[in-house]
């Protein structure tokens, strides 16, 4: 590889005999040498074909653990028979890495071709590509997660968890994915091979120089395309830079884009089967979004993501089908608000809304409240929101409230008691909270509290011994002893006392 700093070019060579052959056993076996039992010669020139290259060894390994040697040979040849395509170290592992891919379970080898679909070099949050997958390959979310795992355990792409990750009902922003830009070529190469109109995912790789689509698909918008996904860079577009193309079979549309202002495509009406649109803005500005009502046509819609834009009214629009709803980094408006913002009407159905980053909104819209479908709600990071609508419990489905990093709240309304189907709250970062519902005993169903870094909150409601089901409960020191007092008299009851942590991916422009 070469890398450029300045006036001068270094080559990276590949690495040594020794550190090739540890690093394949690592992956292949979990040791860093030949285990006994294994076929030391083939064990070598498999090391060999890899041409010492990192990514490949580790790849390559992790595809041939637990294999018979049979299956290994048959690795061997293949890669002995490759041919390169290039000179360049890069081309040559995509011809060998394809190889592993061909040993995968059609399924999941599906799904790690759908990662070329989002941009190189960005976290993919995991409920996107979650969502994306339960909707294109009719998994259930537990299989999709498992898939990722797998994925993950093979070395072809990279699971980022922040701290707090991991216990039951942790938040799709604590969990995301990234993944090497070999591999990610190596899974765009692989997508792209057929006729334009006829491959399963329509991927611009990367944005053209004057942001406008890619000239391939231009030539042939004259025949629909069948890509069941969609995924298009581009610069700022407007109505006249968009072209009439048809995708009858696509369910999934990933849009990212740069500029503060966007057109939508109109082509969006051509899509009567598309179930989960992500739109991404990759400016540091709010980008506005035209041509919102063509959303009006989505009848099959059922998860929409947006982030970093300016949220327009939506009065007008129903989306009956739509189940989750993620507003990131994204400029309220009072748009979810007003006589013409009934969102219990815009969005009867919706079981899942998470609003993060929101910084401009103050107050959570009340016709919320009236969505009796909700069942996981999350405000986080909404470091202006001050108050909660008193009628908060009506939401009788709600099994989970994430209220993370608002610190300008200060109380929960006593209403919450009416959610006896509410199974975790999270209410850490809430640094001016200061109680908890004197009735908080009538959360029935309440599994796990989430209160670290809540250094207002003093003391601990006695209806609390009435929580039967409650069974972690995550705090600092100083309240730690409260909690520990009531857990004598439920056993079942985990008090878990959180480390402090600091997390700088806010930063992060990307």
């Amino acid at each position: 590889f070469h890398f450029s700093v300045f006036n001068a070019t270094y080559q990276v060579e590949p690495l040594g005999e020794d550190d090739a052959l540890s690093l394949f056993c690592h992956h292949a076996f979990g040791q860093k040498s030949i285990p006994s039992s294994a076929n030391q010669n083939l064990v070598k020139q498999v090391v060999a074909e890899c041409g010492k290259l990192p990514l490949a060894l580790k790849v390559i390994g992790a595809s041939l653990r637990d294999q018979n040697e049979m299956f290994w040979l048959s690795v061997k040849t293949r890669l002995s028979q490759g041919l390169s395509i290039g000179e360049s170290y890069e081309l040559n592992l995509i011809d060998r890495m394809a190889i592993s891919t061909n040993y995968l379970p059609e399924k999941i080898k599906e799904c790690f071709l759908d990662l070329c679909s989002f941009p190189e070099d960005k976290k993919i949050p995991l409920e996107v590509l979650i969502n994306m997958w339960v909707e294109i390959h009719d998994i259930h979310e537990t299989e999709a997660y498992a898939i990722v795992v797998e994925l993950s355990n093979k070395n072809l792409l990279t699971l980022v968890k922040e701290a707090r990750a991991g216990g039951m009902y942790s938040s799709c922003f604590e969990i995301s994915i990234t993944q090497h830009d070999i591999l990610r070529d190596l899974a765009l190469n692989l997508s792209n091979r057929g006729s334009v109109n006829q491959r399963r995912r329509l991927v611009m790789p990367k944005r053209d120089d004057n942001g406008q689509l890619p000239k391939e698909w231009l030539r042939h918008a004259d025949q629909p395309f069948e890509a069941q996904i969609v995924s298009i860079q581009t610069g700022e577009m407007r109505k006249c830079d968009w072209c009439n193309l048809e995708f009858p079979k696509a369910e999934v549309l990933i849009i990212n884009f740069t500029s503060s202002e966007y057109f939508l495509p109109p082509f969006i009406n051509r899509m009567p089967n598309l179930r989960a649109l992500i739109v991404i803005n990759h400016s540091t500005s709010y980008a506005r979004l035209h041509n919102i009502s063509v959303l009006k046509s989505l009848t099959k819609l059922r998860s929409l993501w947006l982030e970093k834009v300016s949220i327009p009214q939506l009065s007008g629009i129903v989306m009956e089908s739509l189940r989750k709803l993620f507003i990131v980094l994204c400029m309220i408006n009072n748009s979810l608000e007003g006589k013409d913002s009934n969102l219990a009407d815009i969005f009867p159905n919706i079981s899942e809304l998470t609003l993060d980053h929101c910084e401009d909104l103050t107050e959570f819209p009340s016709s919320i409240c009236k969505i009796q479908s909700l069942k996981n709600l999350s405000l986080t990071n909404c470091h202006n929101l001050t108050r909660l609508p008193n009628e908060l419990g009506s939401l009788k489905s709600l099994e989970i409230l994430r209220l993370y990093a608002c610190p300008d709240l200060r109380t929960l309304p006593p209403s919450i008691r009416e959610m006896t189907r509410l199974k975790y709250i999270d209410i850490s970062q809430c640094v001016n909270l200061t109680s908890f519902p004197e009735a908080i005993g009538k959360l029935v169903s309440l599994e796990k509290i989430d209160m670290r870094e809540c250094p207002m909150i003093a003391n601990i409601p006695k209806s609390t011994l009435s929580l039967h089901s409650l069974q972690l409960v995550i705090c600092d020191e100083e309240v730690s002893s409260t909690w520990k007092e009531i857990g004598k008299a439920k056993p079942n009851l985990n008090v878990q006392v959180a480390e402090m942590q600091y997390d700088l991916d806010w930063l992060d422009t990307d």
